[in-house]
């Protein structure tokens, strides 16, 4: 399954920003190569830009990764919920409060590391067990439509997307 197989109608505007990040890609092998690419990436940035941030307010780059972990974490169980045909609309969360909560910057950059890839892992085991019917299944989010297999996709883009914020305003 490509990336280039989506229909608009699958994900919200709001998504778009994270699924035109990628090019034409199949969602079981970015998800996989993807993970190794970002840790590679993240073990080349100086250990003195972890605790950076690039203005008052601003996360830091282990800030970032743990929204990626936990991001991550929220849309695998909306995968996970739509799949299973449950159609109850499921709630938004608030990005910034969830990092407000967490203490990232007391971790290791490996502990994160760690972390990010055993919850790629999940991951990758829950849509390689989906049938192309369960990812094709559509529910509700934060009021909006979103196919199971973009949320997949959306995965890969939201973490392609914070690597270019990296090499654009931390490194």
């Amino acid at each position: 399954m490509n990336s280039s197989q989506l229909e608009k109608s699958e994900y919200s505007v709001f998504f778009a920003t994270y699924i035109n990040t990628l090019e034409d890609v199949e969602l079981i092998e970015d998800l996989e190569i993807s993970l190794h690419q970002f840790i590679k990436f993240v073990q080349n940035i100086p250990m003195d830009k972890f605790d950076y941030r690039y203005a008052e307010g601003k996360w830091t780059i282990k800030d970032i990764i743990q929204h990626l972990i936990d991001s991550e974490r929220v849309f695998s169980y909306r995968a996970l919920r739509i799949s299973r045909n449950d159609q109850t609309p499921l709630p938004g969360f608030d990005e910034n409060e969830f990092a407000n909560h967490t203490h990232s910057n007391t971790r290791s950059i490996q502990n994160l590391l760690a972390e990010l890839s055993a919850v790629r892992f999940s991951t990758i085991f829950l849509f390689k067990s989906l049938t192309e019917e369960q990812l094709m299944r559509m529910g509700t989010v934060s009021d909006n439509r979103i196919s199971v297999r973009a949320l997949g996709f959306l995965i890969i883009g939201h973490q392609k997307h914070h690597q270019q914020v990296f090499d654009e305003k931390y490194i």
